[in-house]
């Protein structure tokens, strides 16, 4: 297991969901590949979402871009 590995599970155990969204983040960039990348960057989405996290808006663009995500709909406002 890495330090990272170990960091998600922490806090998923502390429901850290604003946490969450930096670790998915920096497990996309290191992702070994695009669907790894996607898997990484849905889940910070999703916590970002869940928080109103100011990457929200970020993280969508990142989906869309990579065509995970929709690029015609609207992103949601984080604020």
């Amino acid at each position: 297991m890495t330090d990272l590995d170990d960091r998600l599970l922490a806090a998923h155990a502390q429901n850290a969901a604003t946490d969450l969204v930096d670790l998915y983040q920096e497990a996309a960039e290191g992702a070994s590949d695009d669907a790894a990348r996607s898997f990484f960057l849905t889940q910070a989405y999703v916590f970002a979402l869940e928080t109103a996290h100011v990457d929200a808006a970020h993280l969508r663009a990142a989906l869309a871009e990579m065509g995970s995500e929709p690029a015609d709909q609207r992103a949601p406002d984080a604020t």
